[in-house]
């Protein structure tokens, strides 16, 4: 905690003043956290769900990089057998200038002796702040970086931004965006078992009984138009968010179930609840599965895509779904499984509209 203290002064982050007249402060909490090498981190952030729009800040957008970018770079770097190290952006935010006046509460246990009215006057920004991600595209919401190339290229561009930017040096990656690195010169392999552990183990399914396929054969989730239930929507919601976050990241062949699941979120049902489980259930037998990008084959594994579509089975609808997958060396690089805008009226039809 001192450490992250002394990083904000350092960086001159803020400055103790007198609130002024009529304004008020932004609160902020300390976060904890252990990273996937063991580390501890504590981190003071701003509560920035309290700013008010037009007074603490004015434009909010935070561009952040798409797994299908991730995902196509990495098969690349098989192909082509490119070297890759990686940084860690020590404090990336503190690195923007805020053009706003905002204020902030002192940190608890940090409160200055004989100031403690006083409260911070912010120069830069911190963690919380909606203006945080606003300035450096290339660390938006992630201060990991990697970097891919020839090593003597590689090393040369990392050292260059190592100068602009005080980093920690990471060497080879082993992990991103919380997908696990495997990487032995000729193939690649990403994964999110570690996260999947997790999710399995929050929500009680780490022994369950594996299931063979995503979803119950046959099944089709209802609409409920009945009341809410505020418990099980939130139960149903995170259990949704924490499948979009591995169906996003390494897990096409769950695309269908998931997609279909979510489009309940605001009014589950407990039968709802219970399929989402179910997916679960199958990723307890599939924990281990990794997107492989090989690199051996050469670069004849040029880029292919797949699509199809059923026919007509929304019982409420009538409405087609669509899939499609698309591979570089080997591995699946993107995904999407979606419904069709328009109905359509032969197996056909909806095949063809499942190109456009």
């Amino acid at each position: 905690m001192a450490d992250e203290i002394d990083a904000l002064r350092s960086r001159e982050v803020f400055e103790l003043v007198e609130l002024p007249k009529g304004r008020k402060t932004i609160k902020g909490r300390w976060v904890y956290d252990i990273k996937s090498d063991g580390r501890k981190r504590a981190q003071f952030v701003a509560k920035g769900f309290s700013q008010v729009e037009g007074i603490d800040f004015e434009a909010l957008f935070s561009p952040v990089v798409r797994y299908e970018s991730v995902r196509f770079v990495f098969a690349l770097a098989a192909l082509f057998g490119w070297y890759m190290t990686a940084v860690d952006v020590k404090t990336a935010f503190l690195y923007s200038k805020l053009d706003e006046e905002i204020y902030m509460d002192q940190p608890e246990g940090f409160t200055a002796k004989g100031q403690e009215q006083k409260v911070y006057r912010l120069h830069r920004a911190i963690y919380g702040l909606k203006q945080a991600a606003r300035v450096v595209i290339m660390v938006a919401y992630v201060d990991d970086i990697i970097f891919f190339g020839l090593k003597v290229l590689a090393d040369q561009k990392k050292m260059e931004f190592m100068r602009v930017w005080e980093c920690r040096d990471l060497g080879t990656p082993t992990e991103f965006l919380s997908m696990t690195i495997q990487y032995d010169g000729n193939t690649i392999k990403l994964d999110q078992t570690k996260y999947l552990e997790k999710v399995l183990e929050r929500f009680g399914m780490a022994n369950a009984k594996p299931a063979r396929t995503p979803m119950v054969e046959g099944y089709y989730p209802a609409k409920h138009e009945g009341p809410n239930n505020a418990v099980l929507t939130r139960k149903y919601q995170s259990v949704i968010g924490s499948l979009l976050y591995l169906m996003l990241g390494t897990r096409p062949d769950i695309a269908y179930a998931v997609t279909k699941m979510a489009q309940h979120c605001a009014n589950p049902t407990e039968e709802h609840l219970q399929k989402a489980l179910y997916i679960m259930k199958y990723l307890a037998g599939t924990r281990k599965y990794s997107l492989v990008f090989e690199g051996r084959k050469g670069l004849g594994q040029g880029l292919e895509s797949y699509m199809n579509s059923d026919y007509a089975q929304d019982p409420t609808h009538r409405l087609s779904q669509t899939g499609n997958l698309v591979l570089l060396a080997s591995g699946a690089v993107s995904w999407k499984s979606y419904t069709q805008k328009s109905i359509a009226t032969s197996s056909t039809e909806a095949e063809y509209h499942c190109r456009f």
